[in-house]
């Protein structure tokens, strides 16, 4: 069986993007399964998997040759959405794409940046239809000038 299965380990509302289309699309034949978690289970994952000691936004990893776990924390998504100019429920979907993308093999660089920016205008074709920031660039973590905020998403 191959496809996606999403479970809210939370209170909050599972935000509304199409998870289980562009995990299809991207990873066709592969069993993904997403967790929205809480602060708590995210810091204890992170330090568990990572040996890391802070509350990731997104984390993805494989566990058999075609499957693999992604952990967005919703309470850390709400949070950094307003920093990374987008509402809640695009940004777990960008967080998606980008944990996706980390499943299939890309790192982070201006190639990860690009293959961000197609997907989620494929999965949110509006949203670049917005107005840009200040900037001119509708996604100001996506081109480099923040590296700390950049550096936070795994």
């Amino acid at each position: 069986m191959t496809g996606l299965s999403v479970r809210n380990l939370t209170r909050r509302k599972t935000p509304v993007f199409p998870f289980t289309r562009a995990a299809k699309a991207m990873l066709p034949d592969w069993e993904i399964s997403l967790a929205f978690v809480t602060d708590d289970e995210a810091l204890r994952l992170n330090k568990t998997l990572r040996r890391k000691s802070y509350i990731p936004n997104v984390l993805s990893y494989e566990t058999g040759k075609r499957s693999g776990e992604i952990v967005i924390c919703l309470a850390e998504a709400v949070r950094q959405a307003p920093e990374y100019e987008m509402t809640y429920p695009v940004f777990c979907g960008f967080l998606f794409i980008h944990a996706v993308l980390h499943l299939e093999g890309y790192r982070h660089g201006p190639t990860m940046d690009t293959k961000e920016r197609e997907r989620l205008a494929r999965f949110v074709p509006h949203y670049f239809d917005e107005t840009p920031n200040r900037n001119g660039n509708r996604h100001r973590n996506l081109t480099g000038e923040d590296s700390r905020r950049r550096s936070r998403l795994h």
